[in-house]
């Protein structure tokens, strides 16, 4: 069976008329996983195309890290 792991994706938005950074906590698979969700939610509530956005880090955390309380609910054993 595949475990669902945490993830945490930070960047920035480069927009022309838009800029701010970014630190999302996602479940996934595997870290390539991870991007394609952040590139997903954050281009559908900003509007932002993925040639806009750089991520610079992602990294697996455990459940009392992340800040997320539907993630800790989802992912209580």
């Amino acid at each position: 069976m595949v475990e669902v792991k945490i993830f945490r994706v930070e960047g920035e938005i480069l927009s022309p008329s838009y800029r701010t950074t970014f630190s999302k906590d996602v479940r996934a698979v595997r870290p390539e996983h991870a991007v394609e969700k952040v590139y997903m939610e954050l281009g559908s509530q900003h509007k932002v195309k993925r040639v806009h956005m750089k991520v610079y880090s992602i990294k697996e955390i455990t459940v009392e890290e992340t800040e997320d309380l539907l993630i800790r609910n989802l992912s209580r054993e």
